[in-house]
């Protein structure tokens, strides 16, 4: 062993026979034993620059979901919270593969006041959201998910107390959200009936029946007005806000909002007076479908005028009302008594300008001319007044 290291002394230092001749062995030991302590360093793993394997990227999933909130529709409660943005693996404890939607059923008398202990030990599962529904939120960019509760009426009034648990792929569970409380209200009034949808150039009518009686059965209705909801392509079914400003007191509405060529679908909700004074509204009528089609033309130009000048005949007409007015066409005749059919168009295009200089004329020739409207359907108007000159 003593020869070994006097070799790689003599390799690393370059010491030659002699050299090595003075060295003893009292002071080859240190030297020996502070050698072999470099070379154990060297060879630990962590020392030669070896990597760690990487650590896996901190998850940040909401354990305790966000803010729920909720309304009565009719005999239902409408439950909705923001959906998470990601999700964990099924490894992660953060993993979301449902949520769970809890509620307590109370007597108006029952204290406010409610621990999440509490809230636990008397709550049910009334359902839930499963990982497959998460899933299509998210590539959906849904932001919203929704849980429908539908109540049965007592004799009594009662109090509702909801939230909701995410729970993972071990089926552990987080905490609960906040506490929602409701007071549903059982006179609210049963949905109406639509019966027509009409059509004109400037507005879809959407017309119903009333109700008949409460979801509870009671009469009279509890009755405040009505809320008309138009569902479109780019809505869908999420739509929030009415078309009217205002409860219709009336059983019509006529939207003045519509485009034509695109599909609508009309909805129409009661609203009761429910609970503290508050508006309830009631389930959605049945739905009743209209694509607008654009076939009605513009009305005649007015006010056609006409100037002579050398070598030409200038035509002056004001623009049409229509906002849908696209362009105007120009027909010349020097017969005013042919039928307008056959006349002579002057433009292959409609023109989308309100003047129009005709210069194939003929000096001491009389024509007549008369202005047509088009608008961006293709319908064209009736032929305006007829107006004439004789070329200069």
């Amino acid at each position: 062993m003593l020869k070994i290291f006097i070799h790689i002394l003599r390799l690393i230092f370059r010491l030659d026979q002699h050299q090595l001749k003075k060295l003893t062995p009292r002071c080859l030991l240190p030297t020996a034993y502070c050698l072999l302590l470099v070379t154990a360093y060297c060879l630990l793993p962590t020392a030669c620059g070896k990597r760690r394997p990487p650590l896996p990227p901190f998850e940040n999933v909401p354990q305790t979901p966000p803010l729920i909130s909720g309304v009565q529709q009719g005999n239902q409660v409408v439950l909705s919270w923001l959906a998470p943005l990601r999700n964990a693996p099924d490894t992660s404890v953060q993993s979301i593969r449902r949520i769970d939607v809890y509620r307590i059923v109370e007597d108006l008398e029952d204290p406010l006041p409610l621990t999440e202990e509490q809230f636990g030990q008397r709550a049910s599962v009334i359902g839930s959201i499963d990982y497959e529904t998460l899933q299509l939120a998210r590539e959906s960019n849904q932001n919203n998910l929704t849980y429908v509760d539908t109540l049965a009426f007592g004799a009594s009034p009662v109090r509702l107390r909801y939230a909701i648990r995410y729970v993972n792929a071990s089926n552990q569970r987080a905490a609960f959200s906040n506490f929602l409380l409701l007071e549903p209200a059982s006179r609210i009034s049963l949905p109406p009936q639509l019966t027509e949808l009409s059509e004109s150039q400037n507005a879809i009518s959407v017309r119903w029946t009333p109700p008949s009686s409460n979801v509870d059965g009671s009469v009279p209705i509890n009755f405040l007005g009505f809320n008309l909801y138009r569902l479109s392509p780019t809505s869908g079914e999420r739509v929030t806000r009415p078309l009217n400003s205002a409860p219709i007191t009336t059983t019509e509405f006529r939207d003045t909002t519509f485009r034509f060529d695109v599909p609508y679908t009309y909805i129409v909700r009661t609203i009761s007076l429910g609970t503290l004074g508050r508006q309830v509204e009631s389930l959605n009528s049945n739905a009743l479908s209209v694509t607008p089609r654009d076939v009605y033309p513009p009305s005649a130009p007015v006010s056609v005028s006409i100037a002579a000048a050398p070598n030409r005949l200038t035509l002056f007409y004001p623009a049409n009302p229509e906002i849908d007015v696209t362009g105007y066409l120009i027909f010349r005749a020097t017969d005013d008594k042919l039928p307008p059919e056959q006349w002579t168009p002057l433009t292959d295009e409609p023109l989308n300008r309100t003047s129009y200089q005709d210069e194939r004329v003929e000096s001491g020739t009389r024509y007549f001319y008369f202005v047509v409207a088009v608008d961006a359907a293709g319908n064209r108007s009736p032929p305006s007044e007829t107006v004439s000159d004789i070329a200069p």
